[in-house]
Formats: C-alpha cells, sequence, structure tokens
C-alpha cells in the first residue's frame, strides 16, 4: 500500500516533499487547505492509496480533501485527546 501524510504549516509544497520505503509512504508540506486539496489530488492521480492529515486540518478540512480526491482514497486527520487541549494549545498558539 502506497500512503502520504499531509502536514501544514510554513511549507512549499513543490519543494517540501520527502518519501521512504522506496515512495510508499511520502509526506508533503502545504501552507493552506487549497494547497492540500491540489496536493491530495496529485498524489491521488499518482497511485496512493490513502491519505492522512496532521490536526491543523481538523474534521472540515479532511471534508475538503476527501472533497478534491472525489472520495477516491480514504482520508483521515490526526487528533489528540481533550485533556492535552491547553497543551496543544500553547505549543500552537490555538
Amino acid at each position: 500500500m502506497t500512503f502520504a501524510f499531509i502536514i501544514m504549516g510554513d511549507f512549499d509544497p513543490r519543494q517540501d516533499r520527502a518519501a521512504i520505503h522506496g515512495g510508499s509512504a511520502r509526506m508533503v508540506g502545504v501552507a493552506d487547505l487549497e494547497q492540500a486539496c491540489e496536493a491530495a489530488r496529485e498524489l491521488c492521480a499518482a497511485g496512493v492509496e490513502c491519505i492522512e492529515l496532521c490536526g491543523a486540518f481538523g474534521e472540515e478540512g479532511a471534508r475538503r480533501v476527501i472533497e478534491a480526491t472525489g472520495g477516491k482514497v480514504p482520508v483521515g486527520y490526526v487528533t489528540h485527546l481533550p485533556q492535552q487541549d491547553a497543551l496543544y494549545a500553547s505549543v500552537f498558539g490555538h
């Protein structure tokens, strides 16, 4: 199986890419949701079978990426336990 992890932050998706395990695991950094949707379409077209998103996307961002891929691959997003909300807010400024 080939899968990808998309992370959002101060990234340029043309440069901020990596692959391991012969390309079966990929990572793409994007700056915003629009870039994420474009990256997801490209990954899907390249044969990626599953996409995971960092927690910055949240449920709505995950829905947008699912829509961008036409629902052709499973898309998940990282979350954390509620008891760590304050810690996440202190690290990420939310």
